[in-house]
């Protein structure tokens, strides 16, 4: 497994990580306490070191499971969570709201972006409690707000580094700007942003930028909900409260076009006698700046198989007709 720093913070961590929204279950249409906890021994045991999770993944319930996976190997992990998502937030800015199951615009669970220090040090103590440790190894900015000054959030992020009680500060879903105003009061370490095969803004607009200063960029949604691993057709059916259950990019017409993308890439994975997911996150791995990939794992199985994707290289040829291949793709 490849490792990689995470920004100036002096942190080594799997270019492959593990992320952890499935496994908080809420917007996945549930998930199994038993199989997440050993997805994640596999991960760990096949040399995953990063794992990524958020209180506002199963409004906690993610977090407790990473605990309980993970109290007894904590020396083996490097553990990412985030602050800033919060329920019945008394200031910041609306989100949106939900059910217990997912986000519904009349859902009794208003959600807001707030990141007042008071709530960061608040976040900071219940996620602790519930990840069963006594620090957290990089502290992100889950989305931002205006309400509140950076400089304010940045101290506060800070002073829980001078506490020991995080090692290291990053952000998620920021733009250059929002990322350059936390530098002017502090050493910022990481940004997360969404990029996959399909989504890939951030090459032209985060990712210069954390490339110019050392910045490690975290790519979460790498198999783009899974329809990147080639194994999703128009028979698939998700449970109810699946976000993909109403997502375009999972119609009949689109997955068409996924997999016609997939089917011009799967020589290279078999040349190294990969899956096309790990493929897809050998390649992403590969691209400029582009430090770490997140992609979640319910199951043992996929967990091992996605550690794979950490040890592939790829060659400048093969970078250049998978590239082709993904410059083609028209869809969704």
């Amino acid at each position: 497994m490849k490792l990689r720093p995470l920004g100036q913070s002096g942190i080594q961590a799997s270019a492959v990580g593990l992320g952890t929204w499935g496994i908080g279950g809420w917007m996945w249409g549930g998930a199994d306490e038993e199989r997440s906890v050993r997805a994640m021994h596999a991960a760990i045991d096949h040399g995953v070191n990063l794992i990524d999770t958020a209180p506002i993944y199963g409004f906690g319930w993610a977090e407790v499971v990473v605990g309980n996976a993970v109290h007894d190997r904590r020396d083996k992990v490097v553990l990412a969570s985030k602050c800033g998502m919060v329920v019945n937030a008394p200031g910041g800015r609306s989100f949106f709201r939900s059910t217990s199951i997912g986000g519904h615009p009349h859902g009794h669970i208003p959600v807001d972006i707030y990141l007042h220090p008071d709530s960061i040090r608040e976040e900071t103590e219940r996620s602790l409690e519930r990840l069963q440790t006594d620090r957290i190894d990089l502290m992100q900015t889950h989305w931002q707000e205006e309400e509140t000054k950076r400089e304010d959030t940045m101290a506060a992020l800070l002073k829980l580094k001078d506490e020991g009680k995080i090692r290291a500060i990053g952000v998620s879903n920021a733009t250059p700007q929002q990322m350059e105003e936390y530098r002017a009061a502090g050493q910022l370490d990481s940004d997360q942003e969404k990029y996959s095969m399909l989504d890939r803004e951030m090459e032209n607009k985060n990712l210069p930028y954390t490339r110019e200063h050392g910045i490690a960029m975290l790519a979460y949604s790498s198999l783009a909900l899974g329809v990147l691993t080639g194994k999703i057709d128009a028979e698939t059916t998700f449970n109810d409260g699946d976000l993909r259950k109403t997502n375009p990019r999972f119609s009949k017409e689109n997955l068409a076009k996924v997999q016609a993308m997939l089917d011009k890439i799967r020589p290279v994975a078999e040349a190294h006698d990969a899956s096309l997911a790990q493929l897809v996150l050998a390649w992403t791995i590969a691209q400029p700046g582009l430090t770490h990939a997140l992609v979640g794992a319910r199951d043992p199985k996929h967990a091992e198989a996605n550690a794979k994707a950490g040890t592939i290289e790829l060659s400048d040829d093969q970078l250049r007709s998978v590239t082709e291949a993904v410059d083609g793709y028209d869809g969704e």
